[in-house]
């Protein structure tokens, strides 16, 4: 097997051989901008991974990890809009760049193109890709449509946030392992062994971003600590913190307001996840998801060689700097 950065590498020669930038330009130019913005390449990355860990060549995984690529951008694309977010990978978004109506239209011309990538596989292998990618694109659209009815909402329980994220965030990671173990053509036990592991460390890692949102390093994190707590979101530190009634109605009051400066707000939220327990109980679920990820691996038929590689990966993931 390969290490990550060759796996990035690998994708990114790839995808600069496609052919993204055509005719009609107003269609295809947002396409090839938003997909050149680069990020982390984390997705296609473990469908090029989920490849090998079974044995399989990982150029035959290249455009199923395309696929994945696209169709994440373009739920970035589509999030962004409902957002009205100025900003993406520090540049402008698509709908700032060109309008309201380009945006749209090519985010939906990524996800056409998503499916065509599986065109590249024989029958029986494109049916299995298929089948888990509409499977895997809708559960994102719930996850998403379940985080705006949450932001209205003051009876959000942690099962259906965990539900959330699990949807919004989770399933892709898990599909995106899973679709290299298609590709593969492993047993039915070991695709969907890699997929729990992709999903359980999903989850993980987003309650890990609530976590640093609050109490990063601001220098190492990468985004603006306390942006949660600015835009009134209810994550997982928010939830537990309201399990008292005390710290129900003090962050009920804080989450009322909007004020100029948010210095005090951040740090007297900050304070309260700290002294309700929320922000240790967090810690805790955050390591209870990536040991039930690392669990999943000793399940799985391959060497240890390659559940070691595989737990590293899930180590490095859950490393961020707080």
């Amino acid at each position: 097997m390969h290490s990550i950065i060759e796996y990035r590498d690998f994708f990114i020669a790839y995808l600069q051989k496609q052919t993204l930038q055509k005719d009609p330009i107003g269609l295809y130019g947002p396409v090839d901008y938003i997909i050149g913005l680069g990020g982390k390449r984390m997705r296609p990355v473990l469908t090029l991974m989920g490849a090998e860990v079974f044995d399989a060549d990982y150029t035959k995984a290249l455009p199923a990890a395309l696929a994945i690529e696209m169709f994440h951008n373009f739920s970035l694309v589509h999030d962004d809009i409902m957002d009205d977010a100025p900003l993406r990978r520090g540049h402008e978004t698509v709908h700032e760049k060109w309008n309201l109506n380009t945006a749209i239209l090519s985010g939906d011309a990524m996800l056409i193109l998503a499916y065509q990538y599986f065109e590249n596989y024989e029958p029986q292998i494109f049916r299995e890709l298929a089948r888990l990618f509409s499977k895997t694109a809708i559960e994102v659209c719930e996850g998403q449509q379940w985080d705006v009815d949450f932001e209205t909402r003051d009876d959000v329980t942690i099962p259906e946030y965990l539900k959330m994220i699990e949807n919004k965030t989770a399933v892709l990671v898990g599909a995106a392992l899973k679709m290299g173990a298609i590709i593969s053509q492993t047993s039915e036990a070991n695709k969907q062994l890699i997929y729990d592991f992709g999903c359980n460390l999903g989850v993980a890692f987003q309650l890990q971003d609530d976590y640093l949102d609050a109490f990063g390093d601001p220098e190492t994190f990468g985004k603006q600590v306390g942006g949660d707590i600015i835009e009134n979101k209810k994550t997982y530190l928010y939830l537990k913190a309201s399990a008292s009634a005390s710290g129900k109605e003090l962050l009920r009051e804080f989450y009322s307001s909007n004020p100029e400066d948010n210095t005090n707000k951040i740090e007297s939220v900050k304070q309260i996840f700290t002294d309700s327990g929320a922000a240790l109980e967090t810690q805790q679920a955050i390591r209870d998801y990536t040991f039930k990820a690392f669990e999943t691996l000793e399940k799985m038929d391959i060497s240890d060689h390659k559940k070691a590689i595989l737990r590293a990966f899930g180590e490095k993931l859950m490393k961020r700097s707080v």
